[in-house]
Parts: C-alpha cells; sequence; structure tokens
C-alpha cells in the first residue's frame, strides 16, 4: 500500500515547537579537508579547526541547550558546517583566497599530527613560512559568497 505525505495542519506544526521553514543564513561555516587523509584524521581535524571559530566570532555561537529534565548543555553553533574535500592545489588555492578576502580562518598542518598539545602545535604553525605550510585543512567563515568563492574547486565530503 503506498502511501502519500501531507504535511500536518498549521495547528499541527505549531505544537511541535518548530518551524517547518528551511532557515537560510546569509552566512557560512566551511571546513575544507585534503582529500588523501584517513577518517580518524579527517575527523579530528575538522572539530579542532571548527574550536577557533566559535572564541574570534561569537555570532557564530547559538544558546545553550536545556533538556526536558532541566539539564544544561553547552551552546553550539547556530548554523550548520558545511564539510568539503578537495586536493592538496585545491587546499593551497583557498588558503591563498582566504588570505586575500581576510576572512576568519583556521589551519591544520601536517605537522600537527605529531605534536600532542596546544603549545607544540602553535611552534609548529610558526616554524614555518605561509606558502611553506603543509596543509590538510582549513576552516572559513564569512559571507555565503565569499566563502563559496574561497572554495572553488572543492567537493562536498562524502
Amino acid at each position: 500500500m503506498q502511501r502519500t505525505y501531507k504535511t500536518p495542519s498549521y495547528a499541527g506544526r505549531q505544537s511541535r515547537g518548530m518551524s517547518t521553514e528551511p532557515l537560510r543564513f546569509d552566512t557560512k561555516i566551511a571546513v575544507l579537508l585534503r582529500e588523501d587523509l584517513e577518517t580518524w584524521q579527517r575527523l579530528n581535524v575538522t572539530a579542532f579547526l571548527v574550536s577557533g571559530l566559535g572564541t574570534e566570532v561569537p555570532e557564530v555561537i547559538g544558546e545553550p541547550y536545556e533538556d526536558a529534565d532541566g539539564v544544561p548543555y553547552l551552546p553550539m553553533f547556530r548554523q550548520p558546517v558545511l564539510v568539503f574535500e578537495g586536493t592538496k592545489e585545491t587546499l593551497t588555492a583557498a588558503h591563498a583566497r582566504v588570505l586575500s578576502r581576510s576572512l576568519p580562518r583556521a589551519v591544520f598542518t601536517g605537522d600537527l599530527f605529531t605534536t600532542g598539545n596546544d603549545r607544540d602545535n602553535r611552534a609548529a604553525v610558526r616554524a614555518v613560512p605561509t606558502d611553506d605550510l603543509d596543509l590538510v585543512g582549513l576552516a572559513v567563515y564569512g559571507l555565503r559568497n565569499a566563502v563559496d568563492k574561497v572554495l572553488k574547486g572543492a567537493r562536498m565530503h562524502p
């Protein structure tokens, strides 16, 4: 038997407490990963990269969460994080574009896989000139069209 999907009545939609209208943001949070990373590296790099955005761009952080029992949880980003992948060359070009546009960004280099703490991570990045960074990940935040231009040539992560 085939069933058709029917949108609930207006009253039914309101009782759920969530809008059915999709929210469209004029900004974008994006992460670009080098395509040759292992799965654990992709997850680790993504987590590290996005952690910096909320500290420098506080408007990307939403309100704290609370469950039905009143247990509080930390706030998270107010919008989705889109994850892309590309070649080393794509990442290098995106890095140059993000720098030329002065957008908020975070980088993760291959050297950071061998360090174990924040101090050593910062020293590893500081030791390498900009053009010689072994980029494996880049996070960027900004107006949608500006971020799209930075990510030119990248594809959505599978």
